[in-house]
């Protein structure tokens, strides 16, 4: 998956990263010239006036290339969840958003994902939610990330369908949670891998 950039291996594990990948995207997009910025979004309630069609086919494989690069950089999970919800229709605003990420991306080139070696086989799920957080709509995102060993395996950012009221967000993300655990255990027992802990839901 991987195969653009060389991943650095110890004797503790291994650290995997796109930097190649992430590099040739602010290439082709003409983003190296610009500032990095400190975060990858910053979530401004769209207005009429800034409604202007932007082109959809540019738009779209932006947001296809910065979905991929979610596989090795969760920290920008939550931002590319929130431009790809306007891939049928989207405008300068959401343009913007996106070379927004870009921008983050320019400050951050080496960042990844680190493995390391872990005597410990116990499953730990984090799971958060932003009540009403999406301005337009008022829905919640749910946000969870799961850890096997120590090291982070699974995670995702995603609106919910209904809107809800703070508990019922909640308990929502905990569930997402839960069977996101279970599913991991039960596929890390049929690699005969057996996990020696209980399952913590923080």
């Amino acid at each position: 998956m991987f195969s653009r950039d060389r991943n650095v291996r110890t004797k503790n594990g291994i650290f995997v990263f796109q930097r190649k990948y992430t590099l040739d995207l602010l290439q082709e997009t003409w983003m190296l010239g610009f500032k990095a910025a400190n975060t990858p979004i910053e979530l401004v309630k769209r207005s009429e006036e800034e409604n202007v069609a932007a082109d959809k086919d540019r738009y779209q494989s932006l947001v296809g290339k910065l979905i991929y690069l979610t596989h090795t950089r969760p920290d920008i999970g939550f931002a590319v969840s929130m431009v790809s919800h306007s891939m049928s229709n989207p405008t300068e605003t959401d343009m913007r958003n996106v070379n927004r990420i870009l921008q983050y991306l320019k400050g951050t080139l080496s960042r990844g994902l680190y493995l390391q070696k872990n005597s410990n086989r116990g499953i730990g799920v984090y799971t958060n939610s932003d009540w009403a957080g999406c301005l337009s709509n008022r829905k919640s995102t749910t946000r969870y990330c799961t850890f096997v060993c120590g090291n982070m395996v699974t995670w995702r950012s995603k609106k919910q369908s209904l809107v809800a009221s703070n508990a019922e967000a909640e308990f929502k993300v905990m569930a997402y949670g839960i069977w996101e655990g279970i599913w991991l255990k039960r596929m890390l027992n049929e690699i005969r891998i057996p996990t020696n802990y209980t399952m913590r839901i923080l």
